[in-house]
């Protein structure tokens, strides 16, 4: 049985995909939350292994609540379900730790199938999510990561969250997510362990230990 929890800030919705999602014999919805804070309240109470989340929501938007759950529960499995798929909101997704993202047009038994894949750890992509996120990454290289950007991606390899980061460069949240984001595009990765890995490989952090 694969437990999941549903983030999702209007309650119409929230209780449509409980009600489809608690119908499969194989899912069970332990919980639903109407924003990111509340998520997290309820991943540390419940321990789902999915959790399909909304992007936009009040108090703590989606990709936050990922990132926190990327630090703390690596082992939860984090699905994006939302209406946006702009390249800033999938990269920023993506990068902050999200194992899929679907847009809420998706069949009901495709949403299904996608939970299922992520809670076996498959990365679980809307085509036109894909497509976007393939051009993205297949963008020029840029140049080579700035000294602030390299401050910033030792402090992932330390194991720090960005907001960790950004009280010990004195920086805001939102710089440090964009300073990621600028080092996710030049080493030509999608997420923070891979890009540490790369700066590793290249020689532009020194190896963990």
């Amino acid at each position: 049985m694969i437990t999941v929890l549903v983030v999702d800030d209007h309650p119409v919705v929230r209780g449509g995909l409980v009600g489809w999602l608690a119908a499969q014999p194989d899912l069970d919805v332990v919980g639903e939350a109407g924003d990111g804070q509340e998520a997290l309240a309820l991943v540390a109470a419940l321990e789902p292994d999915v959790v399909l989340m909304d992007l936009r929501m009040p108090r703590m938007d989606g990709v936050t609540a990922i990132e926190r759950l990327s630090a703390t529960r690596p082992g939860v499995r984090v699905l994006v379900l939302t209406t946006y798929d702009t390249d800033a909101d999938i990269v920023r997704a993506v990068a902050a730790g999200a194992t899929g993202y679907l847009l809420k047009d998706a069949p009901l038994p495709q949403l299904a199938d996608a939970v299922r894949a992520a809670a076996r750890g498959e990365t679980v992509l809307a085509p036109p999510v894909a497509a976007r996120l393939v051009s993205h990454l297949r963008a020029p290289a840029a140049e080579a990561p700035t000294a602030r950007e390299l401050e910033v991606l030792a402090g992932v390899a330390r194991g720090l969250t960005n907001a960790e980061i950004g009280r010990e460069l004195f920086i805001g949240e939102a710089t440090v997510k964009t300073h990621l984001l600028r080092v996710f595009a030049k080493l030509g990765v999608d997420d923070r362990t891979r890009a540490v890995m790369v700066a590793v490989q290249r020689g532009l952090l020194p190896p963990p230990g």
